[in-house]
């Protein structure tokens, strides 16, 4: 047998990615059972200022497993990211990806899924909190997933938030600069956290939030960082998180909640469980809806197949000889 590998670079990613596509995927990924055993926590080696982050899944159906893997320098300020995927059932390395624009591509592409799940309004109106890439790619993906409404954008810098408002007319999505976080969303419908203070204070304030709102947060991902008050989580209706256990447990924004004595178990649920009808998401057009995302390797592996699949249909990438020959075990 002779066995190929499929190399994508960062631009090939980009190239084979499209947003219907992924959001397609990963409805369909978290719309069937999947085992723990599965999607294992995440883990993670840290020593001499140096860390690496591993995300592992066996896919729904078996087509593919693989895992995404972070190598990252904090006092160097670098980091790379990996995704080996291979073929279910002749364990053959199927593809090796350059996954650094894929953790940001999967993270949007989720929220957006996530988002339409729980929104009352099939045409919401938008406050985005940041104005970097996350908070870029959560708007295209959102604009990809249904109509939206009026935008409002905060940044601290007047020169990003201007900055954000022109790359995304260019891209279709009109937008308007707002001059706070509370300015931009007294009016909204959907509120997209995508940014961190530079000091860890949360950037949405519980008191802001109206009856009806959802919101998504994502730049709460360990324990020493901040996005949400305890108050946003006290008033929350319904907390859905992509990996329940992380989120609860493993994330500031929870853990200072746990700490101020807002109890939150019984309304948090699993992102599969909504997708999926096992358990309701928005019941009522008054609840406040909450979103918490830390990253999973379902994302990473549904969006990394997605590309690879639509890399091969467009002739993209670069077809090696198999560096790693599956061994028979049988023998």
């Amino acid at each position: 047998m002779s066995l190929k590998t499929l190399i994508l670079t960062d631009a090939d990613v980009g190239a084979a990615f499209d947003w219907a596509a992924a959001i397609a995927a990963l409805r369909n990924a978290y719309g069937v059972d999947v085992t723990d055993a599965q999607f294992p926590p995440r883990s993670m080696a840290r020593g001499q200022g140096l860390w690496l982050r591993t995300l592992s899944g066996v896919m729904p159906g078996q087509k593919y497993l693989g895992a995404k893997m972070i190598a990252a320098s904090p006092r160097n300020a670098c980091a790379s990211y990996l995704i080996p995927l291979f073929d279910g059932a002749t364990m053959a390395l199927e593809a090796l990806l350059d996954a650094a624009s894929i953790t940001g591509l999967r993270t949007a592409a989720t929220s957006a899924l996530a988002a339409r799940e729980l929104l009352d309004k099939p045409q919401p109106r938008v406050a985005v909190i940041g104005s970097g890439f996350e908070a870029r790619t959560h708007l295209e993906a959102l604009a990809h997933s249904g109509p939206i409404g009026a935008v409002e954008v905060f940044s601290p810098r007047e020169s990003s938030r201007a900055a954000f408002c022109a790359a995304l007319a260019d891209n279709g999505v009109a937008v308007t600069a707002a001059h706070s976080a509370q300015a931009a969303v007294q009016s909204a419908d959907l509120v997209i956290c995508a940014a961190r203070s530079r000091d860890e204070s949360p950037t949405l304030r519980g008191a802001w939030l109206r009856p009806g709102m959802t919101v998504v947060s994502i730049g709460s991902t360990l324990p020493e960082q901040r996005e949400l008050d305890p108050e946003a989580i006290e008033r929350a209706d319904l907390i859905v998180a992509d990996m329940v256990e992380e989120v609860a447990h493993d994330t500031g924004d929870m853990i200072a909640a746990s700490a101020a004595g807002v109890a939150f178990a019984d309304k948090l649920a699993s992102l599969s469980a909504v997708v999926s009808g096992a358990r309701p998401g928005r019941t009522s057009p008054d609840q406040i809806m909450l979103y918490k995302s830390v990253g999973a390797a379902i994302q990473d592996l549904t969006v990394a197949a997605m590309c690879v699949e639509r890399a091969r249909a467009l002739g993209l990438g670069t077809e090696i000889p198999a560096p790693i020959q599956p061994v028979n075990k049988g023998k």
